[in-house]
This record gives structure tokens, C-alpha cells and sequence, in this order.
């Protein structure tokens, strides 16, 4: 039963009846059952028009909403999260959603390409990708920001990671001044950001000019069952959704670059963890020309324990499966003969 729960058609329909092509924005081979490992694609003017033509529609369901509240897209929530998680992050999560070829893939774009460059690594955590970092810039000149001391502390411990900068700090708030680092680097951050588009205005504002962000994030399923926990439990975004988020904050030549374990063989309807390397150049000096409100979470407030204590029910539910996910998708991989799709 497990495995016809999570083998179930992702049945897509296309707007206006178009069928993209293999390496398209959206490419597949017409069932919804399998995409291109990696794709690149870049974004002109007519990007909303072009969406709207060619992003998959789940039938099974309505969209999710942009602004729909998840357990650890909360900062407190995440806090204690990572309390915990921290201990077995890097040999638990690591292996089965950010491996080490995936990160070497998805720094690439961020042509990581003199090791004078200033790099802030925001969100870096227990300092996983900052060791992908270091093999192209001198660890004096990365710094590394999270919000979770129990993170930065396995950071420390890395001993590639001695030289670098590690500090507490807030990824829609940073301690940096305008115009400060040549690369912004942020992998598996922006899931727990209450408002993403306000992370992605501070990458521009603290980019020199002609700097690059590159921002490495999950992608959303289009299987009902991945969909359920995906909403329960973090913020998956869609692809279209990046593109906005750095068009809007002011960023030029915005591409998108999908990646993805090996063994999943490109299957992307149960979404991804890490799933999308999305690169932008800053175009001019000074801060984004985004305006924007005041935060969406205030970390003041006292967080309502018994809706937290449910919160947290369902996200660990979710987090389960999500780490069950790429343990079937191997044994699919062990199985399923090379070349077939899964």
C-alpha cells in the first residue's frame, strides 16, 4: 500500500493544452512522472506571460497558497527544530536530500570564481555547503549566518571552517552593510523564512554591484500524499515562485538550474529538499527598489503552546516522511532497471 500511495500518478494538466518540451521550464515526458535531472533556464520581460502558459496544474487539488503557515517556517519553531536535529543533521538529512555532488552542482552558477571574493553564506548551519564554498574562496573571507547556535556549532567544528566568520543573525535582516560581499549564498534557508521575498530584497541589498546570489531551495510536489506533508511542514516553493521573488527585488539574468539526488533518476513529484539552484546578478549600487511592509513574524510575542505542541505533531509526521521518501526512491533505483523511468 506504501508503495502505491507513493507511486500514484501525478496527473498534470497544462494550460491552453501546451505539452512542453524535455528541457523546457516545465519539461517532462508528457505523464508527469519524470523530468531532466538539471535544466537551466533563464527569464526574460514576458516571464508571467510565459508562466502562465507553461506551469504544470495539479488536478488533484487547488494551488497551495503563497502565505499559507507552516510548522518551521516560523523562527522560534525552527529554533527548537534545530535543537534537536543538529545532533544527526549532517550524517540523517545530508545523505538522503543534500549530497556532496548535488552541492558541487548547485554552486556552479554562483561562479565561485576568485578566491578573494567576499561570500556570505546565510543560513549556513552546520556549515555543509560553506565546505563547497571553500574549495574555490579563502575560508577568511566567508561568513558564515544562521539563526541556530546549535547549528554554527557543528559549523565551528569543521576544521576547513576555522578561518571563516561564523555569526547569529537573521537571513530577512542581515548584519551587513549595502553593497558588502561579491557572492550571497543561501541553501536550505529559504523554507523557513516567514517571508521570502524580504530575504531575497536583503541578498540584493547587501550584493556589490555585479554580484551574484545564489539561492539553492526545495521545490513543490505535485503527488497528493508529498503535497499533504509538504504543506504541513515547511515551504516548498514553486519554481515560477523563485523567478518572481528575484525579478521583483531588482535582480538581472535570473536562472534556474534543477538538481537532485542520483538515484531519483530526475522524479520530482514528491518535491525536493533541495531541488532548484536559482541564480541572480545585481544590476545596479545601493538597496533593492522592492518596498516593502513591516515583517510578517514578530519573534516577541509569545508562541501559543498548545498550538505549537500540534504544530509539532504534524511537522515531525511530515519531517518522517520526508526522510522515508529518498529511502524508497533508492530501493526504486535498485530495483527498476537503468534507464527506465520510476
Amino acid at each position: 500500500m506504501a508503495s502505491s500511495m507513493l507511486n500514484g500518478a501525478a496527473n498534470l494538466t497544462l494550460y491552453r493544452g501546451i505539452a512542453p518540451k524535455r528541457l523546457n521550464f516545465a519539461g517532462s515526458d508528457l505523464n508527469g512522472k519524470h523530468f531532466p535531472k538539471t535544466g537551466l533556464v533563464s527569464y526574460g520581460a514576458n516571464f508571467r506571460a510565459r508562466v502562465k502558459t507553461l506551469v504544470p496544474k495539479c488536478s488533484a487539488s487547488a494551488s497551495r497558497p503563497t502565505s499559507q503557515p507552516r510548522f518551521i517556517q516560523h523562527k522560534k519553531e525552527a529554533f527548537w527544530f534545530y535543537r534537536f536535529l543538529s545532533i544527526v543533521y549532517d550524517h540523517v538529512i545530508n545523505p538522503g536530500h543534500w549530497t556532496e555532488d548535488m552541492r558541487d552542482e548547485a554552486l556552479e552558477p554562483a561562479d565561485l570564481s576568485n578566491r578573494n571574493m567576499i561570500v556570505v553564506d546565510v543560513g549556513g548551519g552546520t556549515g555543509f555547503t560553506t565546505l563547497g564554498i571553500v574549495k574555490h574562496v579563502d575560508a577568511k573571507n566567508v561568513t558564515i549566518l544562521d539563526q541556530s547556535p546549535h547549528q554554527l556549532a557543528k559549523a565551528k567544528q569543521k576544521e576547513p571552517l576555522k578561518e571563516c566568520k561564523i555569526i547569529e543573525g537573521d537571513a530577512e535582516d542581515l548584519p551587513f552593510r549595502t553593497d558588502y560581499a561579491d557572492r550571497y549564498v543561501s541553501a536550505g534557508s529559504i523554507e523557513y523564512w516567514p517571508d521570502p521575498q524580504r530575504g531575497i530584497k536583503e541578498a540584493y541589498r547587501v550584493l556589490k554591484l555585479g554580484g551574484k546570489a545564489c539561492l539553492i531551495g526545495p521545490v513543490y510536489p505535485t503527488f497528493w500524499l508529498s503535497r499533504f506533508f509538504a504543506d504541513v511542514w515547511m515551504l516548498f516553493p514553486k519554481e515560477e515562485e523563485y523567478i518572481e521573488w528575484f525579478k521583483k527585488a531588482g535582480f538581472k539574468d535570473v536562472q534556474l538550474k534543477r538538481i537532485g539526488p542520483k538515484w531519483y533518476r530526475g522524479v520530482r513529484r514528491h518535491g525536493l529538499i533541495m531541488g532548484c539552484s536559482v541564480t541572480g546578478v545585481k544590476p545596479a549600487s545601493g538597496d533593492s527598489p522592492l518596498q516593502l511592509g513591516p515583517k510578517e513574524e514578530d519573534v516577541s510575542k509569545p508562541t501559543n503552546p498548545f498550538l505549537f505542541l500540534l504544530r509539532f505533531i504534524l511537522g515531525a509526521m511530515a519531517a518522517t516522511y520526508y526522510v522515508l521518501v529518498p529511502i524508497y526512491m533508492w530501493i526504486k533505483d535498485q530495483i527498476v532497471p537503468k534507464g527506465m523511468p520510476i
